[in-house]
């Protein structure tokens, strides 16, 4: 399906945005809660388990998660695609450079689909499976809930470049971050919110030792703190530090309260509170976290709303891992 407005008169923008509005609720409406109510009740139960399990093992494992899924939808849409392995012909989205030693649950994946195969074979998605762990993992992490909605198909293949080029990175200044988010159909404000999933997880320190060395808008006493385990002569490459340095396993609005204290772990956060754009609505998270979950759940949703795979387009998938 697809949808396009061309405002030919000025007098048309109006219309040309109810036709937007429209085309976005068309293909919205493709998805579903309920959509395996009948087909497969068990899945919601089942990915449900499978999360307070693994999260029980590894807390980290949630942001990890939320990570994949928010990686999967950015490159093509949320279309499982990132759960494919490469094979000797195929190099797909896990060897991006956004990806690859840095990606990871898809063991996690693995053990909600095989579950979920033997009660109802072919019948749920990985990119529905994926959707469904990031909401559960946030929520047994104090996070907000959403209702996901469900209908996906799996793609066939992925794309290795569109993976090396539409992720946003950890040095991406504020006009690149609200270029790439716009770029997926999403708002500065969906941009500035779902930058809150990193109130939870860890990076490696290669991907913010420029930062602590040489940036001059960073607490000093933090930076140091950060300097103990990244040195600077490019060894530890692979020491991991907390996004969020208060409640690093803890779904909060703490990410928003570092970020005004100049606490932020990589370049893109702290350009989030740098005297910018997204300095008031930062400012707000941080002082109504009511206020960051029920925006962070609405944009979760919007996200995983970006170009699904529905009706007889791409496949379910009996391995995640590989196409049928």
């Amino acid at each position: 399906m697809g949808c396009s407005t061309r405002t030919v008169k000025k007098s048309w923008v109006s219309l040309s945005l109810v036709a937007s509005i429209l085309c976005w609720s068309a293909v919205s409406a493709q998805l579903t809660p309920n959509f395996y109510n009948k087909t497969c009740p068990q899945a919601l139960p089942i990915v449900k388990a499978a999360i307070t399990q693994a999260l029980s093992q590894e807390a980290r494992m949630g942001a990890s998660l939320l990570r994949l899924h928010f990686h999967d939808c950015f490159v093509n849409g949320c279309d499982g695609s990132i759960l494919l392995d490469d094979t000797t012909t195929f190099r797909g989205k896990k060897s991006a450079g956004a990806n690859a030693n840095s990606a990871r649950g898809f063991e996690v994946i693995d053990n909600i689909k095989t579950q979920i195969e033997k009660v109802c074979s072919g019948v749920v998605s990985c990119a529905d499976i994926l959707a469904l762990a990031t909401r559960n993992s946030v929520v047994q992490l104090g996070g907000p809930s959403w209702n996901v909605t469900l209908g996906r198909r799996d793609s066939r293949t992925a794309s290795l470049s569109g993976a090396n080029t539409n992720l946003p990175g950890p040095t991406s200044s504020l006009t690149s971050l609200i270029s790439a988010f716009q770029a997926q159909g999403l708002s500065a404000k969906d941009m500035i919110a779902l930058s809150g999933a990193h109130t939870i997880g860890q990076s490696r320190c290669q991907f913010f030792r420029s930062r602590i060395y040489n940036e001059s808008n960073i607490d000093k006493a933090f930076a140091a703190s950060l300097q103990k385990n990244c040195p600077f002569n490019g060894a530890g490459d692979s020491n991991l530090a907390p996004l969020d340095s208060t409640t690093a396993n803890g779904f909060d609005n703490n990410y928003y309260k570092n970020l005004r204290s100049q606490k932020g772990v990589f370049h893109s956060d702290q350009e989030l509170f740098n005297g910018g754009s997204a300095d008031a609505q930062v400012t707000t998270y941080s002082t109504n976290q009511q206020a960051f979950f029920t925006d962070f759940a609405a944009s979760m949703v919007r996200m995983g709303n970006i170009k699904p795979l529905t009706g007889t387009q791409g496949e379910i998938r009996k391995n995640c891992r590989r196409i049928n």
